[in-house]
C-alpha cells in the first residue's frame, strides 16, 4: 500500500450521497485527480430513501460529467442480519463493508487509490472510518487517499442546496433514522 500524491492519478471516490460529494469532487479535481464515482451503500434504508439518494447522485453525476460505477444493491435484510448482534457497533460494520467494497474494486480495476465522501461529514466517526479505510487498502493491496474534507462541509452543503440536490436528514441506516426522531 502506497501513498497517492500525484495529480492525474485515478481515484475511485466512494460516494454516500450527492450533497456530500459536491465539495469532495471539487477539492479532488482541484488537486488534479481523475475521479470515478463509486456507489455501494447497502446500509441506506428504507428502500425509498435508498432510491432517492441514488437517483440524486445519478442526476448530479450526469450534470457534471462524472462517471459512476453502480455497485451493490439495496441491502435491508443483509445489513440488519449483520448488525443485529451489535446494533451499537453498526457503524464499524457499515464502514468496513463500504470501504472493503471500494478498496477491492479499486484494486481489481487498477485505480491508484480510493477515498470516500464520508470523510466530509462531521457526524461520522472519523478515526473509526479512517482505520476501516486503511485496513481495507492493506487487505486488497491498494492505496487509501486520506483527506479530511470536514472543513468543506458547510460550503458543500450550501452548494448542494443551490443545486437543489436531494438532502437526507439522517446518516442512512434505519437505526440512525430512529435516532433522528429521539
Amino acid at each position: 500500500m502506497g501513498t497517492v500524491q500525484c495529480g492525474g492519478c485515478r481515484i475511485l471516490l466512494h460516494i454516500c450521497c450527492a450533497p456530500c460529494s459536491v465539495a469532495c469532487i471539487a477539492a479532488l479535481h482541484g488537486e488534479g485527480f481523475a475521479l470515478t464515482g463509486y456507489w455501494d451503500n447497502p446500509n441506506i434504508h428504507p428502500l425509498l430513501e435508498y432510491r432517492a439518494r441514488r437517483d440524486a447522485l445519478s442526476g448530479y453525476a450526469d450534470a457534471i460529467g462524472l462517471e459512476v460505477v453502480w455497485h451493490g444493491e439495496y441491502g435491508l435484510r443483509s445489513f440488519v442480519a449483520d448488525v443485529a448482534g451489535d446494533i451499537d457497533g453498526r457503524c464499524r460494520h457499515c464502514y468496513d463493508t463500504r470501504m472493503r467494497s471500494a478498496a477491492q474494486y479499486a484494486a481489481v480495476n487498477e485505480y491508484d487509490g480510493f477515498t470516500s465522501t464520508l470523510f466530509i461529514s462531521p457526524y461520522q466517526n472519523h478515526p473509526l472510518l479512517t482505520a476501516s479505510a486503511e485496513k481495507a487498502a492493506a487487505l486488497f493491496g491498494t492505496s487509501f487517499l486520506y483527506r479530511d474534507f470536514r472543513p468543506l462541509f458547510r460550503e458543500g452543503m450550501q452548494k448542494a442546496r443551490e443545486l437543489k440536490l436531494y438532502a437526507q436528514k439522517y446518516c442512512g441506516c434505519i437505526f440512525s433514522e430512529e435516532e433522528r426522531y429521539q
